[in-house]
C-alpha cells in the first residue's frame, strides 16, 4: 500500500491534481539500480546505432514511446535548427507552437548536455553547426 501523500497547494488548499498524479504515475516497487540503469540505457543507444535507415529509426521509435513522447521529442529536435540560426525564442514559439520553456531546455542542453543535440546537428545541419 502506498503512504499517504500530502498535495497542499497555495494557502493550504488541497491540490487534487497533483495527488492524483503523483499516486496514479507508474511507480516501481523497487528503483532499478543505477549500473542496471546504465546498461539498459546503453542497450537502447546499442539498437538506435544498429539501425541504418531513417524509416527503421522511426518504426522502431514507434513501437517504443507513446504518441506524446514522439511528440515531444520531434518538438525538441524541430527548434533546433531554429535556435543555431539563432532565432529569437519568442519567433521560435511562434513558428513552432513550442513552449518558450521547452525551447530553453533544447538551448541549455545544446551548451551545456552531453553533446547528442550538437552531434546530430552536425550530420543534418552542418552549415548551422559549423557558424554556431
Amino acid at each position: 500500500m502506498r503512504p499517504a501523500i500530502d498535495a497542499v497547494g497555495p494557502a493550504g488548499v488541497d491540490n487534487v491534481i497533483a495527488r492524483y498524479y503523483i499516486v496514479t504515475m507508474k511507480q516501481r516497487p523497487d528503483p532499478v539500480p543505477k549500473q542496471d540503469s546504465s546498461a539498459s540505457f546503453k542497450a537502447l543507444a546499442k539498437a538506435l546505432a544498429a539501425l541504418d535507415r531513417p524509416e527503421q529509426v522511426a518504426a522502431f521509435l514507434q513501437d517504443l514511446c507513446t504518441p506524446a513522447e514522439l511528440e515531444a521529442m520531434a518538438d525538441r529536435w524541430r527548434v533546433v535548427p531554429l535556435l543555431l540560426e539563432g532565432v529569437p525564442y519568442r519567433e521560435i514559439h511562434e513558428r513552432t507552437r513550442v513552449s518558450v520553456t521547452t525551447i530553453g531546455r533544447v538551448a541549455r542542453t545544446i551548451e551545456h548536455g552531453a553533446g547528442g543535440y550538437a552531434a546530430a546537428a552536425r550530420k543534418q545541419f552542418p552549415r548551422l553547426v559549423a557558424s554556431h
